[in-house]
């Protein structure tokens, strides 16, 4: 048993597209086709281009100097201070954007890591466990509950329904 663990935990990942250490080497080695395939979740590769495949801010962060600063017609200012104004807050904003990416950046992803872990582990070892139970329990609850109404209300309502089937409702139009 030992000796298939060890060799469980010494074996190298292998993603699809090939060695996680040769990641452009699409033809492995014969050694490298017998060992193990596992894929490794925590060597995914990220798209450098498009940081945001989900789209989850595209209605968010848009924000560029148009949609802040605006000139109505009649009111312009002069086309230097207008395009050193332009320039001024998108470089602004870029750099500003960069430089807090980098100083806050890597400990909010820490955080949001943290937190995120947190809130798995307890999904997964609270939160389930307690619906699942409360289900069982609410299955018990609702047999007995069943019984009770098929026991008391049942009778009652048929009986009451055998007093009132005999009563006739009739409507007389006088003139």
């Amino acid at each position: 048993f030992w000796g298939g663990f060890f060799e469980f935990l010494h074996s190298p990942f292998i993603r699809k597209q090939g060695n996680i250490y040769k990641p452009n080497n699409k033809d492995m080695d014969n050694d490298s086709l017998n060992e193990k395939t596992m894929e490794d979740i925590h060597t995914k590769e990220i798209d450098l281009v498009n940081r945001d495949p989900k789209r989850i801010n595209d209605d968010v962060v848009k924000v560029d100097f148009e949609d802040v600063i605006a000139e109505p017609a009649g009111t312009y200012s002069f086309d230097g201070v207008w395009k050193a104004s332009f320039t001024t807050f998108t470089v602004t904003k870029y750099w500003c954007y960069r430089l807090l990416t980098a100083l806050v950046g890597i400990p909010l992803a820490l955080v949001w890591g943290i937190f995120f872990a947190i809130l798995s582990f307890i999904h997964i070892w609270a939160v389930v466990p307690c619906v699942k139970s409360y289900l069982i329990e609410i299955h018990c609850v609702s047999r007995v509950y069943s019984i009770c109404v098929h026991t008391f209300c049942d009778p009652l309502f048929e009986a009451m329904g055998k007093c009132f089937s005999s009563i006739r409702v009739r409507m007389v139009k006088e003139v």
